[in-house]
């Protein structure tokens, strides 16, 4: 018996730390959601599709972090550190929101332009054929209807 306590207090605590970062990434969505009055399911459907909430997420093309930023993105959205999750939410929720102003609020336009980049986007608006583009735009609304 003497064994128990020590092994339950173990097993709670390494429990709640594997919460911490989930919890920390959630409420930075929330919070940055909010401040910046963009939809949290959105943030939290591209965090779904780009990185499965991995913070240490590591593209082969060098897209970084929880919503997989690129260097040249996360320096212009401000995240000096891009695999910081406070950093790398609130710089890829500001990206977002920049693109929510270029489409006007059409979210299939904002997860293309996300995915493929704006300027690319912004020419062909619906008229992309890329597969790839059309699968990620499908998962990101799946996994956002999902969380609405």
């Amino acid at each position: 018996m003497k064994w128990f306590y020590p092994l339950l207090f173990f097993l709670l605590s390494a429990s709640c730390k594997a919460d911490v970062p989930s919890t920390l990434a959630q409420r930075c969505v929330e919070h940055y959601a909010a401040h910046y009055r963009v939809p949290p399911e959105l943030i939290a459907a591209l965090i779904d599709v780009e990185s499965r909430w991995n913070p240490r997420a590591l593209s082969n093309k060098g897209a970084m972090g929880l919503m997989q930023l690129m260097p040249d993105t996360a320096r212009r959205f401000g995240a000096v550190q891009p695999f910081d999750v406070e950093q790398n939410i609130a710089a890829g929720t500001r990206y977002v929101t920049t693109l929510m102003w270029e489409f006007r609020g059409d979210l299939r336009l904002v997860a293309a332009a996300y995915h493929a980049g704006d300027r690319w986007i912004g020419q062909k608006q619906l008229n992309y054929r890329n597969p790839d583009v059309i699968t990620y735009v499908q998962a990101v609304r799946r996994q956002y209807v999902m969380r609405k």
